[in-house]
């Protein structure tokens, strides 16, 4: 790996610590593409490694921001958290397809099975 890269790798995960991830970001303070940054993912594990690290860090940051709203009692933030960590205890979104003006709807479900030979 040559030298240039390596500078370049090491400014690019600075990059995306201060952006908390944003690609386009990162890659616009360091200048270089998009291409550039997801072939150093395929290609150099390392690199891949410490990407991620950051990703998860910026998800560490932002739920550390809504559970300060939600210590605030903020009402969208207490539902969104609801939403999507108490569905074991019954807080779901459910919806009722319905036809017009609320009649019920005919549904009939065709099971094709593509492994049978056909004649």
């Amino acid at each position: 790996m040559n030298k240039q890269n390596v500078t370049l790798k090491k400014a690019m995960i600075e990059a995306l610590e201060q952006s908390l991830g944003v690609v386009t970001t990162a890659c616009k303070i360091v200048g270089i593409s998009r291409n550039t940054h997801y072939l150093w993912m395929r290609e150099d594990d390392e690199y891949k490694k410490e990407v991620n690290d950051i990703e998860n860090m910026a998800l560490d940051f932002v739920e550390s921001q809504l559970f300060k709203n939600i210590k605030k009692g903020k009402t969208s933030e207490m539902i969104f958290y609801l939403k999507t960590k108490g569905k074991k205890r019954g807080y779901i979104e459910r919806q009722e397809i319905t036809g017009a003006d609320g009649m019920p709807t005919n549904f009939q479900i065709e099971i094709i099975d593509k492994t049978e030979d056909s004649d």
